[in-house]
């Protein structure tokens, strides 16, 4: 587990909750860190970006006082800006907007960073990559979806990899490339030979009997 993941530019997997069992949800993250996630992912939809509706800012502030690992928000929602704060307040570290949202993508990423946390842009698999470069410079991260966003248990799209490659050549070292969507002990490996830094995996942690053994074999798919 880190809180910051940042400080360091080893290969990541990020736990996402959306496939945890919310009626344990503070021992689900327990059981994800202890056994190895390195942060936590949280996927919130608003049923208008996306079909379906996750969770908000209450799931969020609930979860914060359970671990003290860094939080990476993905808000698969129409305006991103008008409720980043309340994200923020919540106990999001990290907030990414869809740039399939909005007009402005450099201007959404500089106003979130304004609010006092990392800021990152994602692109759903039909996207082309050029769609996110005005916003480049002004954020931390880069969220490629290797699935089409709004519900869990989808299977990987390895047709965005040239994509992922092609933005991995466009970041400095200070920014990391994520991929989210489809990742497990069968496709996380070509992830990792696009360039990907952060693996965000739902399933492939919680949908296990035991999470320490398929934390440990993602891990050991990802070395460098």
């Amino acid at each position: 587990m880190t809180s910051d993941p940042f400080t360091s530019e080893a290969p990541m997997i990020a736990a996402s909750i959306l496939a945890a069992d919310f009626s344990k949800l503070g021992s689900e993250i327990d059981d994800a860190l202890s056994g190895g996630a390195d942060f936590l992912h949280l996927d919130v939809m608003d049923g208008h970006f996306v079909p379906n509706i996750s969770f908000g800012p209450p799931i969020i502030k609930a979860a914060r006082p359970v671990t003290k690992a860094f939080f990476d928000v993905h808000l698969m929602i129409d305006e991103a800006v008008r409720y980043a704060p309340e994200h923020i307040k919540a106990g999001g570290q990290n907030l990414s907007f869809q740039v399939e949202t909005v007009k402005d993508p450099a201007s959404t990423a500089k106003q979130i960073k304004s609010l006092g946390c990392r800021v990152g842009i994602v692109l759903n698999p039909a996207t082309p990559a050029e769609h996110i470069y005005p916003a480049l410079e002004f954020v931390d991260v880069v969220l490629v979806m290797s699935v089409v966003p709004g519900f869990g248990g989808q299977s990987f799209m390895p047709e965005v990899l040239p994509k992922a490659r092609e933005i991995k050549r466009r970041l400095t070292r200070h920014q990391r490339l994520e991929m989210d969507g489809g990742l497990h002990a069968q496709t996380i490996s070509q992830a990792a030979d696009a360039g990907v830094d952060w693996f965000v995996v739902g399933s492939g942690i919680f949908g296990e009997k035991d999470r320490k053994a398929a934390i440990a074999e993602l891990k050991d798919k990802i070395k460098r």
